[in-house]
């Protein structure tokens, strides 16, 4: 089978197409045949630490890998595909099964076959998503519905202001917020602006026109998706026991989440969205009931995958970047 392997650290050129074995399922692994999938910021922060803070690197390189990565690696933080084939154990599923997968870390997705454990956080792909659609909501929708809804308890009523609010994460949230009943405010580029507004947003602001820490406004929450700002700068724009959610942290930010915990009002909340299947199960409901809508910016052949991370690492994209697997 194709697949496109991570040896190395460096520019994207260095990701090598090759042919490897296909996979076998053990007694509690699915097998899927990839249709589609993408690649996100997770994927760039493996492959070369692109969107990692300095601070944090030395945590991710010890991880990952120091001077190259510990083991060849398939990328690929998501997947759709159907299942082929299932081991022994397998109840959920059967072959012929259309489905979408979250694998965060693991990856596996930037190849035509993969094997899943059971148990992982896979869902039945609705009859109303294309595979391409299927797969550009996973990996910004479990982001934004941990940060909103589990760090930030997002209620019905609160006026929210999401920071970067067009990319994956951001695209998602605008959606994810309006489905709980906020009242979303958004920051963007002026390039960006009708489209997220298309996604429900009651308010947008172009960060190149206007400063929102200095229009007087203040809101229950603030996620920072971009790392933007910081705690400090935003605290009179929130409410009083107002939350501070911050995506892309640095090691002084953890031990201010720590602080922020045992004192004064308004708190500084972070984390890292790891695969989740309750996550995933409710993503998909509000995708198949049109609730939550998949947001393209490019589609790239598996063969181009070196530019699709080479735009992705830009830092500009609009929603989801999608790969489709032959």
């Amino acid at each position: 089978m194709k697949a496109i392997l991570h040896t190395q650290y460096g520019p994207p050129d260095l990701l090598q197409l090759r042919e490897i074995d296909k996979p076998t399922p053990k007694d509690n692994e699915v097998l899927i045949a990839i249709h589609a999938t993408t690649v996100s910021t997770g994927d760039c922060n493996v492959r070369n630490f692109t969107f990692i803070t300095k601070s944090m690197r030395p945590i991710a390189k010890l991880m990952f890998g120091i001077g190259k990565p510990w083991k060849e690696r398939v990328l690929g933080t998501e997947l759709a595909g159907k299942v082929e084939g299932v081991g022994k154990d397998v109840k959920k599923f059967k072959a012929g099964d259309q489905i979408v997968a979250s694998t965060g870390m693991m990856g596996g997705g930037h190849a035509q076959y993969v094997c899943l454990p059971e148990t992982g956080a896979i869902a039945i792909k609705p009859d109303s998503l294309s595979w391409e659609e299927a797969v550009a909501i996973p990996f910004g929708a479990n982001t934004a519905l941990y940060f909103l809804r589990d760090l930030g308890k997002i209620q019905a009523g609160q006026e929210l202001l999401i920071i970067g609010a067009s990319g994956s994460i951001g695209s998602a949230g605008v959606q994810l917020a309006k489905h709980f009943g906020a009242t979303v405010t958004a920051v963007c580029s002026s390039t960006n602006v009708e489209m997220v507004k298309c996604l429900g947003a009651d308010k947008v602001i172009d960060y190149t026109k206007e400063d929102f820490t200095k229009n007087g406004q203040t809101y229950n929450l603030i996620f920072d998706i971009v790392g933007a700002t910081t705690f400090d700068r935003c605290k009179s724009s929130l409410k009083s026991r107002g939350i501070f959610l911050q995506n892309i942290m640095g090691l002084t930010d953890m031990v201010r989440i720590l602080w922020t915990s045992i004192t004064g009002r308004k708190k500084l909340k972070g984390g890292v969205a790891m695969e989740n299947l309750e996550r995933m199960n409710v993503i998909m409901q509000l995708a198949a009931e049109r609730k939550l809508k998949a947001v393209i910016d490019r589609s790239y052949p598996l063969e181009q995958i070196t530019e699709a991370f080479k735009y992705v690492e830009q830092g500009h994209k609009k929603g989801n970047v999608v790969i489709t697997v032959g």
